[in-house]
């Protein structure tokens, strides 16, 4: 249920390389974890786990510290691949994030027309293929072996090929800092033809994004700038998704995926809203004829090159200033909330192909209040070096969250990003920090973003930004870079969830009770904040007990 891009070095106003996601992943597991680096002996095996978000998602000795959960079992694999005699470090959330040499990744989840469930290594046999493969390890076991998105690209493939892929469909954005690809993968309905995959570069210069649906389309076989199975066009003919003499060239979206989730425009209006929102001039509308819509280009060049801050609200979009824009209108309240709770009414917001009625429907902003947590990954090549890379991490919901600088070459993580239990309120931890303000700033949306929030959030990005470039500008002294680079990041981090913590302090007593206070320095009395006119107007309230006369109500005797 996410939003992920690729902004290329040619697109951005730093000449960074660019990968974002946000993991809108409800209350599942929301730690952001710190792999190490491994060595193997000879003849050893890698376990593949299942795919897993609930917390605890995953519980092993062997991914690390912080995977060692006290008090839950231990997560036991559906099979094993061959090790390799080295491992990288790497961040890692529900997916793999990047790794300790900054090949870097995205995801996305989509709906396909075959979601079958794993089938472990014990249960295959003569007539039943294994598999092992979800995007969620395939993107760790990329990260732990590889340096280069083209390496990920195939690794991964050869996987998916070999062992054979379960789930839903899958998009996974894999870049370095020279190139970026985009690789799409899905399970087909045959022991034989088991799997699916392909991959298509992002050209230099341009933005691409994803938001829960497939986005390549043709895969004529000779195209340069994709990669894809061998058998990639066999395999969709024998299973009956490609008739190769009613569309010479495959297209890929259609042959393997029922479009998007949920209800018409779930995917596409995001898709919509960040490409017009990084070249207006394209004119492109938010009105298509369906799901399998050519409107929106692979990816487009920006009208400007994108500044890191610009990349950052794009996570923090509702559509405002549009026809969409979710403060606005009743659904919206008095005080201009965005978020729109999901419920019986709504369906499954993982089914893919809305095949639910619908009295209605919500649209799906980027910015949504299930966030689990952002990020926005940098690989700058003229940064020093152990610097190019950086995860700018915003733990909850981006819009009332802080983008926090970590430095992958670090290899280590402060531990309130790396604990917490989204069912276990604990003020120590980042997540529970911002998950605590974002839910409280419902209480009165607009006025406490304005005035309280967003303020705060800019003042300590920007400070976050000049950290980043003082460290870096110190970087090439003597010492030793890697402990100066985890000691900025952890004071930073530091510094930005006691200012968080002190917010949410003073926002409890500031609007307590539907009131504005003015604080406990002042005897000033509390302002009475009530309803806005326009608001009020929609509501019960021109018909209160304005009268000792008897109302008379029409349809009435």
């Amino acid at each position: 249920m996410c939003t992920t891009m690729i902004l290329t070095k040619g697109a951005t106003a730093n000449g960074a390389m660019v990968v974002t996601h946000s993991d809108d992943d409800e209350l599942s597991d929301q730690r952001v974890i710190c792999v190490p680096a491994g060595t193997h002996p000879e003849g050893s095996v890698r376990p593949i786990l299942p795919e897993a978000y609930d917390y605890p998602r995953l519980v092993r000795k062997d991914r690390g510290p912080y995977y060692d959960t006290p008090g839950w079992p231990e997560t036991q694999p559906l099979g094993a691949i061959p090790q390799v005699p080295h491992t990288f470090a790497y961040f890692d959330g529900n997916y793999g994030i990047v790794n300790e040499h900054n090949l870097m990744m995205g995801e996305c989840t989509n709906g396909a027309r075959y979601q079958p469930d794993p089938v472990s290594a014990e249960a295959a046999g003569p007539d039943r293929h294994v598999r092992l493969m979800y995007s969620s390890e395939l993107s760790r076991i990329a990260l732990e072996r590889c340096t280069r998105a083209g390496e990920a690209i195939t690794m991964m493939g050869e996987l998916i090929d070999e062992w054979g892929y379960y789930g839903e469909g899958e998009t996974l954005l894999v870049a370095d800092a020279d190139e970026a690809w985009v690789f799409e993968m899905c399970a087909l309905p045959s022991e034989t033809h088991h799997s699916a995959w392909v991959a298509q570069r992002v050209p230099d210069g341009e933005v691409f994004v994803a938001a829960n649906t497939f986005r390549i389309r043709d895969v004529p076989g000779d195209d340069p700038d994709q990669m894809h199975s061998d058998h990639l066009h066999a395999d969709l003919k024998a299973v009956g998704y490609w008739d190769p003499a009613q569309a010479p060239v495959l297209d890929w979206l259609p042959a393997i995926s029922e479009g998007e989730y949920n209800h018409p425009y779930y995917s596409l209006r995001r898709i919509w809203r960040v490409l017009d929102r990084v070249n207006p001039d394209l004119g492109l509308s938010p009105w298509v004829e369906g799901t399998y819509t050519r409107a929106y280009p692979f990816s487009v060049p920006p009208n400007r090159k994108l500044t890191r801050m610009e990349i950052f609200d794009l996570y923090r979009d509702h559509y405002e200033g549009t026809q969409f824009d979710m403060t606005r209108g009743i659904a919206a309240g008095p005080y201009g909330d965005p978020h729109r709770f999901v419920g019986p009414y709504d369906g499954d917001q993982n089914a893919p192909g809305g095949r639910h009625a619908m009295p209605g429907a919500w649209e799906r902003a980027i910015s949504v209040f299930y966030q689990g947590y952002s990020f926005v990954l940098e690989t700058r090549p003229g940064a020093p070096e152990g610097a190019e890379g950086v995860m700018w991490l915003a733990p909850d919901v981006s819009y009332t969250s802080v983008f926090m600088p970590f430095w992958p070459s670090t290899a280590t993580l402060p531990e309130s990003v790396q604990t917490g239990n989204p069912r276990d309120y604990d003020p120590e931890v980042a997540w529970w920090l911002f998950d605590f303000v974002g839910n409280w700033a419902r209480l009165n949306w607009r006025r406490m973003t304005e005035v309280d929030i967003l303020p705060l959030q800019r003042s300590l990005e920007k400070r976050a930004f000049d950290m980043v470039a003082a460290v870096e500008e110190g970087h090439a002294g003597g010492g030793d870079r890697r402990e100066r680079l985890a000691a900025a990041q952890a004071e930073s981090a530091a510094q930005i969830l006691d200012a968080w913590r002190a917010l949410g302090n003073r926002l409890i007593a500031k609007y307590a009770d539907g009131y504005v206070n003015s604080g406990p320095n002042k005897r000033k009395s509390a302002a009475a904040i009530g309803y806005p006119a326009a608001w009020l107007a929609e509501t019960e309230y021109p018909q209160g007990p304005t009268s000792y006369e008897m109302p008379v109500q029409a349809g009435r005797r």
